[in-house]
């Protein structure tokens, strides 16, 4: 394995000390992430400290860790464990060559899956040398991990920045220092905390304070929000791109279907004017495809090329993976976005389900969380995307969808409300039939990815 740190690296990064000489593979702070040759990073919590962890990490063969108390096996001791993260983050940051490009992502939709398609399509142009952020790890500690992570030799990094609060994505980008920056939507995603559109806005527009010299602001075009993203970098990017929409720098030409059931699309991006084919369902994977090939463009990347990725993609666990279930008389399908869920993205993936060939739509929608003040409202607005979508049946999870049960039950959708994932799971076992098309979407709180599990484990 590749040699990521050094003990003396680590310490000149942190201003810790080493107890000794060693190497590291890889960096995690998850006892059960740990693997030969990694680093071992003991972070403080509320409820474990990962003090308690090490003996545990070096059985499953961490070469080392990093601590703020004296543990048995070689480490790294520091003041504070997190502030020792952050700066081994900094210190991957900085070695990157001149040459290496960094791409940071975020949105109320879609960061996730643009993330994930932006690295996929510049692993086509430098295959081994794309950094990404791995699973959801985009806040005030996963950040700084996925930075720890990166490789010296690293050519292309993509970076998701995610938040709950005002302050948190301007302190992430700085870390991150971003020469592509990309906002993919915005919704009332947190609108708890943050109390309106405009302030979410803002703060996703965070991600272009942190911009490198001479970078590129990246903003979706159809949203009010559009001069407002704008607004914000300013001053800070040196060129403002806008995605979508009719008026967009990118914008869509033609869409259809495609055989293998994605979208076949004619776009004008940035300089140039390309066909090609998204693998993923719905109008809102063509959007993130247009923020994907346009942010390649940018930094001079092979656009056609890049573009061939999109065509092979496979959906994410939890953001879009399809299982085909065999049941009695036949398959179904499972579609499973049970991993995020707000108006925006709930609207998106019932118009993609509107789009799937089968006998029967099921919809398992699960509570939208963090919507506070409108969260009656915008679970009882689902029920038009239900009906446009050609829903038959629609399985209501947990207290907040009683408005969406309520407003379906004046309509002929078929609606059955439980309170959790466990009732949700034996409801749609015993009434899911061959010839079905299911979508599970939800908060990740609400534990759909058990049921998910469950379904495409067989049924019953």
């Amino acid at each position: 394995m590749t040699t990521l740190w050094t003990s003396e690296e680590i310490v000149v990064a942190t201003g810790g000390t080493a107890s000794g000489n060693f190497t590291v593979t890889g960096v995690a702070f998850d006892s059960r992430e740990v693997e030969d040759g990694f680093l071992f990073v003991a972070m403080p919590g509320t409820v474990h400290d990962g003090h308690d962890f090490v003996a545990g990490a070096f059985d499953k063969g961490a070469a080392a860790a990093l601590v703020s108390q004296p543990v048995d096996g070689p480490h790294v001791l520091v003041d504070d464990v997190p502030a020792a993260l952050e700066a081994l983050a900094r210190a991957a940051r900085e070695r990157l060559s001149d040459d290496a490009v960094v791409f940071g992502v975020t949105g109320s939709v879609g960061k996730t899956s643009t993330k994930e398609a932006l690295a996929e399509a510049l692993e086509r142009l430098a295959p081994g040398r794309v950094h990404r952020s791995v699973k959801s790890y985009n806040n005030h500690t996963g950040v700084p991990l996925s930075l720890a992570r990166m490789p010296r030799d690293t050519l292309y990094a993509v970076q998701e920045m995610g938040m709950n609060h005002a302050g948190e994505i301007a302190a992430l980008t700085r870390m991150v220092r971003p020469h592509v920056a990309l906002v993919t939507a915005i919704a009332p995603a947190h609108i708890e905390n943050l109390g309106s559109i405009e302030a979410i806005a803002d703060a996703k527009g965070e991600i272009f304070e942190g911009l490198e010299p001479g970078g590129v602001a990246l903003v979706p075009e159809a949203t009010d929000q559009r001069d407002r993203l704008i607004k914000a970098a300013r001053g800070k990017a040196a060129r403002i791109l806008t995605i979508g929409g009719e008026e967009g720098d990118a914008a869509v030409l033609h869409s259809a279907p495609s055989a293998a059931g994605g979208s076949l699309v004619t776009a004008r991006l940035p300089g140039r004017r390309l066909t090609f084919t998204v693998s993923q369902r719905g109008a809102h994977w063509v959007q993130n495809a247009l923020t994907v090939l346009s942010a390649i463009g940018e930094v001079g990347g092979d656009v056609a090329r890049a573009a061939l990725a999109l065509t092979e993609m496979g959906g994410l666990k939890g953001r879009g993976e399809r299982h085909v279930v065999t049941v009695e008389g036949g398959e179904l399908l499972l579609i499973d976005e049970s991993y995020n869920a707000n108006p925006a993205s709930m609207e998106a993936t019932l118009k993609a389900l509107a789009e799937e060939r089968a006998t029967r739509k099921i919809a398992v929608l699960g509570t939208m969380k963090e919507l506070g003040a409108v969260s009656a409202k915008a679970h009882a607005d689902l029920a038009a995307p239900v009906q446009a979508a050609g829903v038959s049946l629609v399985i209501a999870v947990g207290e907040e969808t009683a408005p969406l049960a309520d407003a379906l039950s004046l309509t002929p959708v078929e609606v059955v409300h439980v309170k959790d994932a466990e009732a949700a799971t034996t409801n749609l076992l015993t009434m899911m039939r061959a010839g079905d098309a299911i979508l599970v979407k939800a908060s990740n709180s609400m534990g759909l990815g058990k049921l998910v599990a469950k379904v495409a484990g067989g049924g019953a």
